[in-house]
């Protein structure tokens, strides 16, 4: 007779499934992180640099939110730890020092 399987036995299947999601979030943001902290306007008068700052920034943050919001969700909270979310949110602060700096 078999037991009946515990529920938390399936943790390592969902944090593979749950780790994609976050990796690629994460991913997207470190990209338009490098890309807001390598963009340099030739002067004062470059604004499609700077639009392009603010953009970059935004596009980070906005990933960065996203991950933060998939990690905080009970389920994924319960399977994933903080190291899964603290480079997205960290990315974050970065774009958003970069965006109130320099954009």
């Amino acid at each position: 007779m078999t037991r009946p399987s515990h529920p938390d036995n399936d943790r390592g299947g969902l944090r593979l499934v749950l780790a994609v999601p976050l990796s690629l979030l994460t991913l997207i943001a470190v990209y338009f992180c490098w890309t807001a902290l390598t963009i340099r306007p030739s002067g004062s008068w470059d604004h499609d640099a700077y639009a392009g700052i603010v953009l970059s920034c935004v596009l980070t943050i906005g990933a960065a939110g996203a991950a933060t919001g998939l990690w905080l969700l009970p389920s994924v909270r319960r399977v994933m730890g903080w190291g899964w979310v603290v480079p997205a949110v960290v990315l974050g602060v970065v774009a958003g020092v970069r965006w109130g700096l320099g954009g």
